[in-house]
């Protein structure tokens, strides 16, 4: 949950900079897969941003650092820090509302960590984490952190894809199934110049498709669009479902590209599958 700063030419660690976690009582999202609805909303959780993938963009003669904050938890034959709110022994001071949010429908499925969180070590929890923060975010070149995409993937998905929102990258139509999880989990990030203006790409990994982004001002970046060629009226299993998880992404420059267009390269895991768009 941190960015370390690389001086190359002398080969040096110049600092580690601590991306601290979001305040979920201030940013809202979608924490449970069995309330039968979309719920976006705040909860008392604070998320570890934990970036995939970074990018790095020069703007005006500055140079900004992009993040998708996936996250991942540790989860290996020999350790696990994985569970989830619903087995976590809360402090009855810092939650003392804690019966209500560890039923299922609220905060109880959704995965947490045992590895922080007791904070006088008495043996309960006195503050819940979650991993990823479900949006993007913009570095300045120190490592300090002024711009987060905050609920916004989510509110974007939920209004204009609620019957497929959070959904899994491997069965269409598992609506809300990755609410518990790290929801449409940003994954892959790409960013260039098309047509003289700055862009963010940001690939969902198990809803599918990117976000894009204006990043003319990095301080506050505008939503563009969302692109998708997920198809969930077909099948994944049959191979017939479009496009499935995008893992990496990757920005072809105009000058270097064969139609003279800057171009983005996006490779799907789940699919087994590169697609190429000409941006215009």
């Amino acid at each position: 949950n941190a960015v370390a700063i690389i001086d190359i030419e002398t080969a040096t660690v110049k600092n580690v900079a601590g991306l601290g976690f979001k305040d979920h009582s201030v940013h809202a999202f979608d924490a449970s897969d069995k309330d039968g609805k979309i719920n976006i909303r705040t909860w008392p959780v604070m998320g570890m941003f934990m970036p995939d993938t970074i990018d790095a963009i020069n703007i005006d003669g500055k140079e900004w650092v992009l993040i998708a904050n996936e996250g991942d938890s540790r989860d290996y034959d020999g350790y696990s820090e994985e569970t989830r709110v619903g087995k976590l022994p809360l402090d009855p001071v810092a939650f003392p509302t804690a019966s209500t949010l560890q039923k299922d429908e609220n905060l109880g499925r959704l995965k947490t960590t045992t590895a922080q969180g007791d904070v006088d070590g008495d043996g309960d929890f006195d503050v819940i984490y979650s991993y990823g923060a479900r949006s993007f975010s913009v570095l300045d070149a120190d490592g300090e952190m002024v711009f987060d995409s905050g609920d916004a993937f989510e509110q974007i998905l939920a209004a204009n894809y609620p019957n497929v929102f959070n959904s899994s990258d491997t069965e269409n139509y598992s609506r809300d199934n990755r609410s518990d999880d790290k929801g449409p989990e940003p994954e892959g990030i790409a960013s260039g110049y098309v047509n003289g203006t700055p862009y963010a790409f940001i690939g969902l990994e198990r809803q599918g498709g990117f976000m894009v982004y204006d990043l003319t001002n990095p301080t506050n970046p505008q939503f563009v669009t969302y692109h998708s060629d997920r198809r969930f009226s077909g099948n994944p299993e049959n191979d017939t479902a479009g496009e499935l998880a995008p893992e990496g992404l990757q920005f072809v420059d105009a000058k270097d590209s064969p139609t003279g267009n800057a171009m983005l390269v996006v490779a799907s895991e789940v699919s087994g599958s590169t697609k190429v768009y000409d941006l215009k």
